[in-house]
């Protein structure tokens, strides 16, 4: 008779058991832990401050439109780095008609416009299979050229500046009184961990435009409808597998053009925020600065869900809003919290049994806080492409985990065998 060993289960696979949404929760309470040392430590409570953190929300929203943008697109299979012209297009749009009609409509016209842009690069992608990256260069090209031309052609006569509208009327915002009243005496007492809450909390509550409510709804929203609806199911499968479904009906080429006309539309309201959210006077040229990128970097960094792509935006905003309401100082400071950051990774890689990846956080950990320990203060050429700079340290720490859709970028056509 053979005797039945059972084998204990090893750290890594009892850290694969725990739950996906348990991972990023105890991730964020580690990353708040290390913000309010790192702002106690460093005398820097903007850190945690509710006018960083409004800030912060401000320049997410673009961000986070723009990636939900991008996944809609590469769900059903296109690559849509056409999202920063879609977003230059939406705030052109956003500007004129919000300008003649108000706030609502600029909101309606951006996303006609971005869609439009969806449109374009659908016809070429879809219809006419065009390499998908090449359509997208096109994309960012043509919008940012056909906005220069009807900013000269319409807002100069107005402005007396071909760059720039004249003021746009904005959305209204809104504090969650007196919640937001309670937060505030907390934040102002500068106890730790307790006022790090505080002003954490009341930025969120504090501020806060319809705008910014809409897009937060779409993040569930998007969840909802592409994976727990028929509707999702099948747009979905165009993007992983098309010659299938199409072998079950589906119509591949209507449910692309649909994903990509929303991709561009969301983009689109992506640059209505711009402008239509309090902190902008208006259309102004370049205003987007990359932003669509960065959004597709925050989806590639949530791995093409809704959910992750939430965080990667948050991750972006913040350190925009971090260098733009405290400058220098802050985001010095930000070295001392990453080297925190990156001990708890090496002591989680450790309790994995992944000694070289440890080792390679704890040098990544001596290498930032050495930064902080001789250095003031750092450059204001470099702190401001602060965000820039996250987006490559978090796409090249994220690589290593990332799945794609099975036939992102891929030509389809119908009939063929792929």
């Amino acid at each position: 008779m053979t005797a039945v060993v059972e084998r204990t289960p090893s750290a890594r696979e009892r850290g694969r058991k725990m739950p996906g949404w348990a991972r990023v929760l105890l991730w964020v309470v580690v990353g708040f832990v290390a913000l309010a040392i790192t702002s106690y430590q460093t005398g820097v409570p903007q850190l945690t401050g509710s006018g960083t953190v409004q800030a912060a929300v401000r320049l997410g929203i673009p961000i986070l439109l723009a990636a939900l943008g991008g996944l809609w697109a590469e769900r059903a299979g296109v690559i849509n780095i056409g999202l920063e012209g879609m977003m230059i297009m939406g705030t052109w749009g956003g500007a004129w008609a919000g300008y003649q009609w108000g706030p609502l409509a600029g909101l309606v016209a951006a996303a006609v416009f971005g869609g439009l842009g969806g449109l374009l690069h659908a016809i070429a992608t879809v219809s006419f299979g065009v390499n998908h990256i090449v359509s997208g260069v096109a994309i960012n090209l043509l919008g940012a050229g056909a906005a220069k031309y009807l900013s000269t052609l319409i807002f100069e006569p107005i402005s007396q500046n071909p760059r720039q509208s004249p003021p746009v009327p904005k959305f209204d915002t809104y504090s969650m009184q007196p919640v937001a009243g309670w937060l505030q005496q907390l934040e102002d007492l500068q106890r730790v961990g307790i006022s790090d809450v505080a002003g954490i909390l009341g930025g969120l509550v504090s501020g806060v435009s319809p705008l910014t409510m809409l897009a937060y709804l779409l993040v569930p929203a998007s969840y909802l409808i592409l994976w727990r609806s028929p509707f999702g199911l099948r747009l979905r499968s165009c993007g992983e597998n098309p010659v299938a479904a199409e072998s079950l009906g589906v119509n591949v080429y209507r449910y692309k053009y649909i994903a990509v006309i929303i991709s561009g539309a969301l983009a689109g309201i992506g640059g209505a925020a711009l402008i239509l959210n309090p902190g902008q006077a208006g259309y102004l040229e370049g205003q987007t600065n990359n932003r669509g990128y960065i959004g597709l970097a925050a989806m590639i960094f949530g791995n093409w869900r809704p959910g992750g792509l939430l965080g990667g935006a948050a991750l972006f905003g913040y350190s925009d809003g971090l260098q733009l309401r405290s400058g220098e100082t802050s985001v010095h400071a930000l070295f001392y919290g990453a080297a925190l950051l990156l001990v708890v990774l090496a002591a989680w890689q450790i309790w994995r049994r992944n000694r070289f990846a440890a080792g390679l956080s704890l040098v990544a950990a001596a290498v930032m806080y050495s930064i902080y320990w001789f250095t003031d203060e750092l450059p204001e050429e470099l702190t401001a492409y602060t965000p820039h700079l996250v987006t490559l340290v978090v796409l090249g720490v994220a690589a290593q985990q990332l799945r794609p859709p099975a036939a992102n970028g891929l030509q389809y056509r119908r009939g063929a065998d792929q």
